[in-house]
């Protein structure tokens, strides 16, 4: 089983069949941060909008969908857990035997007023086992929905950039707009350099991993006869060997590094120049109109 071939996470993926690729990385990065930034401070139809939005532009990027759709899967089932633990973490759960203030004490009246509880399971007694109260209150619902929101968009986002833009033409991009700081004085080729030793070691991370998952079903290690105290020795050794070899490929690139005696970092040279065509032209007037709509709409409609 080769992880790194069917689980893309943050790799690039060679190709053409997509019109993601022709869109300019500056513009790349600037629709990432509307998909980072705008769920704060942000009502749940925007959050829920922002994940069907990605899932359009998912469906419709023609890319193959053997690129994407494990990752989008397991994100999807991940995003859904957490949100249904956030609902059940933060739910009125009280025994009717507890003293509550009537609601009613509140003299203000408010037209449209919305209820406080969505769901009201009452206390009910099946055989000898007892179940309820359970109070579902609203802002309960509206945690769970931010969550596995916010979770779905910040990977899922940020993973569709890395899919269909190269690493250099990223930093060349983040380069072009710190470039005033660069005019301070600050260090901006040095930190845009380590942030692309950063993603070219997302796949030497991934590779270790499966090299971990490979070595135990070679060994064929029958957890349920070992039992839980040993099955989680056992997996903390693993999780040992897994940094272990991960900080030994740090140790290498450091090495490597300071081998050289002089390191030139220049980011112009990162930038991929694309041919000039209408295509491209009209992609990128396209992904600057979906810009200025988003801001637009977050303005009017993304508010708590």
């Amino acid at each position: 089983m080769n992880l790194i071939t069917k689980f893309s996470v943050g790799q690039y993926v060679y190709g053409n069949r997509s019109w993601l690729r022709i869109i300019d990385s500056r513009l790349k990065i600037i629709i990432v941060m509307i998909f980072l930034i705008t769920p704060i401070w942000a009502g749940p139809i925007w959050r829920l909008s922002l994940v069907v939005c990605l899932l359009l532009i998912t469906f419709l990027s023609l890319l193959p969908s053997r690129v994407w759709w494990r990752s989008l899967f397991f994100l999807s089932c991940l995003s859904l857990l957490i949100g249904f633990i956030s609902i059940l973490a933060s739910s009125d759960i009280q025994s009717l035997d507890s003293y509550l203030r009537d609601p009613n004490e509140l003299q203000v009246v408010v037209e449209g007023y919305k209820k406080w509880n969505i769901l009201h399971i009452p206390l009910q007694k099946i055989w000898f086992i007892n179940f309820g109260p359970f109070n579902l209150s609203r802002k309960a619902f509206e945690l769970g929905i931010k969550t596995s929101t916010l979770i779905f968009t910040v990977i899922h986002s940020v993973n569709l950039m890395l899919l269909t833009t190269l690493q250099e033409d990223i930093v060349w991009g983040l380069s072009w707009f710190l470039y005033p700081l660069r005019k301070i004085g600050f260090p901006i080729s040095r930190w845009l350099f380590q942030l692309l030793i950063a993603l070219r070691f997302i796949p030497l991370v991934q590779e270790e991993f499966q090299n971990i998952i490979k070595s135990i079903s070679v060994r064929s290690i029958n957890f349920r006869s070992l039992g839980l105290k040993r099955s989680f020795n056992i997996l903390l050794i693993l999780l040992e060997r897994l940094f272990k070899n991960i900080f030994l490929r740090i140790d290498q690139g450091a090495e490597s590094l300071l081998s050289k005696k002089k390191i030139i970092i220049k980011t112009n040279r990162f930038r991929t120049l694309n041919p000039s065509r209408s295509i491209n032209v009209i992609v990128n007037t396209l992904s600057i109109c979906f810009i200025c709509i988003a801001i637009f709409l977050r303005k009017l409609y993304g508010a708590l």
